[in-house]
């Protein structure tokens, strides 16, 4: 009776799948966004953007002289261009935005909303608005669209005045501006500032309004045909916001935005007759309906005829499958779609332990590219799309579990261009797996000590980029995000390494949760010998100064080229601290010869030194004289003081509110 009901309704449901289905589109590739209130699973935060009452601040408030950039994208990438049909969307958008001057005696830069093909967009400060690169412009750069409110008149790239709103295709230069004093509108005046852009494309016009009333003016900013769009545009583009300050304290903001495009054809892209139908209007369009011919008209009475006189139920078994064909073949083409594809992902997703095992061979053993305390990493290839991953598969231990629940918990919820992006995760038949993006330059561990020639992989110039993007990284774990997060296991291994080799912090096993205003909780100690603060080791507490000690290890460690602990010679037992051995270079006036010798030279003095003193005032014993990571980019920027390191490594002072814990309750791996 139950499989008899199970059929039943399997019957029902594809019987009311049938009467919906032609007036169901397959695929909407127009898109209707709506931001009234900003959410971190929706969006993607760089540079200095952040989160706050539901609105996006792009830059934040600092002292003059004061330099930076931020930008904000959407997660999903949107259709603009259908090659099959060689049709392009049009859009229209809506914003408010405000922009707060702190010290009326600077000003600049100004912000931006624009279409970029790519998810990471984040540019220069200055007059590159945190969107354009100005000193090495990068592919993409000339595909990026962009609409700028301008604050700063520079007369080198032709600006018309310094409260301006322009046209920008490829660079900051503007190819149509216009002054905004005219409407009486002032950007700087810290009030809500609404936006309308919108570009037709079978018009080819773009036109841009502007009020400080809310209320869309009658007449454009600008309007122009001379820049026809559709020729710029990727088949997937990103839309966001991006600022910039240079010498200034302008807050950025964007308080709400709406967004839509229109006209691409629904359903069937390469479909002639959907291309014919598309009028350039919001909305879908109407299928073209088959032209019956006399001859078809007649066979189809025949038909008619024999399926009366074979009965009612020869015809329900004929519809019936027909109907499970076509509904199986539309599940089957929509599960290959949406599986293991990143661009339709709004957040990590439970993925099957049967689409894995496929993708990694069954986990076969020459699948294995790491391997740590929670398990193994193995490498997978999606069989539809070729795109490679990584499947981190849990040992079948408490321990275990308990870390996958806590790495799960604590990424799911993270967004950074520094950090390795979860893309999905399964807890099925006694498995605890994570998937995440694939790193093909694996580790820095790796690259800096086990290639044969890291100077060749690993230059200065990489090295320093590595060490501002975990700086970055740090700095929104421990201040931007909602609740303060402890990584408490920063090392080389955990730092992996993308196609450009910029860094990626992974491995949140260990990490906790807190809130700003609290204290942490005294726990077991947990990390890695040679990375943990003293005071970490001594009570078990964990804190954002010992993961700047975490850091400033790892720091010390790219400038030199050897481990936290290693052996003097290969054939001697003596082990040596690298903390120890760069302070005491330091203390006899050789701090340049920690400097990896595999460089052979090629690198800023001064920078490797302004590095390696960055390293040792993060590895201070005490951990009050610590820096923290946001004074460590301003160091590393040169827009503030390195802090004084004493010439001798002092001694470690512990507090005696906690008491220390057993050499049995120290965990390491």
């Amino acid at each position: 009776m139950e499989s008899l009901a199970r059929t039943s309704n399997l019957l029902f449901s594809l019987l009311v799948l049938l009467l919906s289905w032609p007036w169901l589109p397959t695929a909407a590739e127009n898109v209707n966004l709506d931001f009234q209130s900003f959410s971190i699973r929706s969006l993607t935060l760089l540079g200095d953007a952040y989160l706050r009452n539901g609105s996006v601040g792009l830059t934040r408030e600092a002292g003059v002289p004061s330099s930076g950039a931020g930008a904000v994208l959407c997660n999903v990438p949107i259709r603009f261009h259908d090659p099959a049909t060689n049709s392009s969307a049009s859009f229209s958008t809506r914003f408010s935005f405000s922009i707060t001057n702190t010290d009326p005696g600077t000003s600049g830069d100004g912000l931006t909303f624009f279409l970029s093909p790519e998810n990471q967009t984040l540019g220069a400060a200055g007059e590159s608005l945190g969107l354009f690169n100005a000193s090495q412009p990068s592919p993409a750069d000339s595909s990026i669209v962009a609409v700028e409110f301008d604050t700063f008149m520079n007369a080198g790239i032709g600006d018309p005045s310094s409260n301006h709103v322009g046209l920008d295709i490829g660079g900051a230069r503007s190819v149509q501006a216009a002054d905004l004093a005219a409407l009486g509108i002032d950007l700087k005046s810290g009030g809500a500032i609404t936006a309308w852009v919108e570009f037709l494309s079978g018009e080819k016009t773009f036109s841009v309004w502007v009020s400080s009333s809310g209320d869309r003016p009658a007449a454009p900013v600008f309007s122009t045909a001379a820049f026809d769009l559709s020729v710029i545009f990727q088949e997937f583009m990103y839309v966001g916001f991006s600022a910039s300050t240079e010498g200034s304290t302008e807050v950025h903001a964007i308080l709400d935005w709406s967004f839509r495009t229109f006209g691409l054809p629904e359903g069937n892209l390469s479909s002639p007759a959907a291309n014919s139908s598309s009028d350039g209007s919001p909305g879908g369009v109407i299928p073209a309906m088959p032209i019956s011919s006399p001859e078809r008209r007649s066979s189809h009475r025949k038909l008619s005829l024999a399926l009366v006189i074979a009965g009612p139920v020869v015809f329900f078994c004929l519809v019936f499958s027909l109907v499970a064909w076509v509904s199986l073949m539309k599940l089957i083409r929509l599960r290959k779609r949406e599986r293991f594809t990143p661009e339709l992902l709004k957040g990590p997703r439970n993925i099957s332990y049967r689409e894995l095992s496929a993708a990694t061979g069954g986990f076969h053993r020459s699948r294995i590219v790491g391997n740590g305390s929670f398990g193994c990493v193995y490498r997978a290839t999606d069989p539809s799309s070729g795109m490679a991953y990584a499947v981190k598969r849990s040992s079948h231990s408490r321990q275990g579990k308990s870390e996958f629940m806590a790495e799960l918990t604590i990424i799911a919820r993270l967004r950074h261009k520094n950090l390795v992006q979860l893309v999905g995760w399964c807890a099925e038949k006694d498995e605890l797996l994570l998937v995440y993006e694939f790193m093909p330059n694996g580790s820095l561990d790796k690259v800096l000590h086990e290639t044969r020639r890291p100077s060749e992989t690993l230059d200065w110039a990489r090295r320093v980029r590595i060490t501002r993007g975990v700086v970055s990284v740090l700095i929104y774990l421990h201040q931007e995000c909602e609740q303060q997060v402890i990584h408490r296991d920063i090392k080389t291994s955990n730092i992996m390494l993308d196609a450009h080799f910029n860094a990626r912090l992974g491995d949140f096993g260990l990490a906790r949760l807190m809130d700003h205003d609290k204290s942490p909780d005294c726990t077991l100690t947990a990390g890695t010998m040679g990375y943990l603060a003293p005071e970490y080791v001594q009570y078990g507490k964990a804190t954002e100064k010992t993961d700047v000690f975490s850091f400033g290890v790892v720091l010390l460690e790219i400038c030199s080229g050897r481990r936290p602990i290693e052996k003097l010679a290969v054939d001697s037992g003596d082990m040596v601290n690298l903390v120890d051995w760069v302070w005491n270079l330091y203390s006899n006036n050789k701090l340049l010869e920690a400097a990896d010798p595999s460089l052979k030279g090629e690198f800023d003095g001064d920078e490797m030194v302004r590095l390696l003193l960055v390293g040792l005032s993060c590895v201070n014993p005490n951990s009050g004289e610590r820096p923290s990571m946001r004074r460590v980019l301003r160091i590393l920027n040169g827009e503030a003081e390195l802090l004084l390191v004493p010439r001798m490594k002092p001694l470690p002072v512990f507090s005696h509110s906690l008491p220390p814990l057993s050499l049995q309750d120290i965990v390491s791996d």
